[in-house]
């Protein structure tokens, strides 16, 4: 099960080992995504307040850019301002290719309804990946845009711990598509997290690429594998990874996310769902809301 290694596996089987790499993040041996913890420079412009949000346009660095994304914070009931022990949840949402933050914003309202704070963001390439450019940076010792887009939602996790109406220890990774796989990663790479929620997405089943022998070389495997969720899914423990998926999903086949769902470790769940559509659909939306009610309680 290769999925989209296949053809970057023919255009770069056979480079040379990569380079002494002095950046300020690395990749291990086991092929782990590794950036050393920061909490980055923002800015915040009030775009409108309605009846029950808030909404900022929100920039922030992360790496070698600005990013640019939408702060959507709910408005504190009056019962909650009575509670100074906890604050708003939140949750970095990561849309899935070529979905802007804009588009995105059907879902941030439906969250945001149900008392959280989402920090959307216009992920690099809208989302979309280069698997085999990634690979020739990496192997040149150049930091791979995957892994930066991993930084940006580690990045826009701490612009929510910033802000004095959330809960700095109740925060969310939930993505959809190609969002889902940087959600995991970065969950995982994210102790504070309480979990992750990944819909309409799936490994790219590298450890079978590699038994199979289609993957040989040491570095090679070490990027693909750091770009892979499935490496990471240890990682997530004790939080919970929820996984949603639609039986007639036209996008990513729903043999390839219950493969995944299965590598996983407790605690997790996995919804199936047999709406017509890639992401997330109105089929999820019971199971959702009582997911993440339990997942910052």
């Amino acid at each position: 099960m290769g999925l989209l290694v296949v053809f970057a596996i023919a255009a770069f089987v056979g480079l040379q080992s990569l380079s002494e790499n002095k950046q300020d993040w690395h990749v291990t041996s086991d092929g782990l995504l590794d950036y050393p913890p920061s909490v980055p420079e923002y800015q915040l412009k009030h775009i409108e307040t309605s009846n029950n949000s808030t909404l900022y346009e929100v920039k922030f660095t992360s790496r070698d850019m600005q990013i640019a994304g939408l702060l959507r914070i709910p408005q504190i009931k009056q019962e909650d301002k009575e509670k100074p022990d906890k604050g708003i949840p939140g949750i970095v949402l990561l849309p899935g290719a070529t979905v802007t933050k804009e588009r995105e914003q059907g879902v941030a309202k439906y969250l945001c309804g149900l008392g959280f704070a989402i920090i959307t963001l216009d992920q690099r390439n809208l989302g979309a990946t280069d698997m085999q450019g990634d690979l020739q940076m990496f192997l040149n010792g150049i930091e791979p845009t995957e892994h930066k887009m991993v930084h940006d939602a580690l990045a826009a996790a701490e612009v929510l711990r910033s802000q004095t109406e959330i809960d700095p220890n109740r925060i969310l990774y939930v993505g959809e598509s190609n969002g889902g796989r940087f959600a995991i990663i970065a969950c995982a790479l994210d102790p504070k997290a309480s979990g992750a929620i990944a819909i309409s997405t799936s490994g790219y089943g590298i450890d079978a690429a590699i038994a199979s022998g289609m993957l040989k070389d040491p570095n090679t495997i070490r990027f693909y594998k750091s770009i892979d969720p499935e490496t990471y899914l240890s990682k997530i423990p004790p939080r919970k990874l929820v996984m949603f998926h639609s039986i007639n999903d036209p996008v990513i086949p729903y043999e390839y996310a219950n493969s995944t769902y299965e590598k996983a470790l407790q605690p997790k769940s996995f919804y199936t769902v047999k709406c017509h559509m890639h992401g997330l659909c109105t089929d999820m939306d019971a199971s959702l809301e009582k997911e993440l009610t339990n997942m910052v309680k």
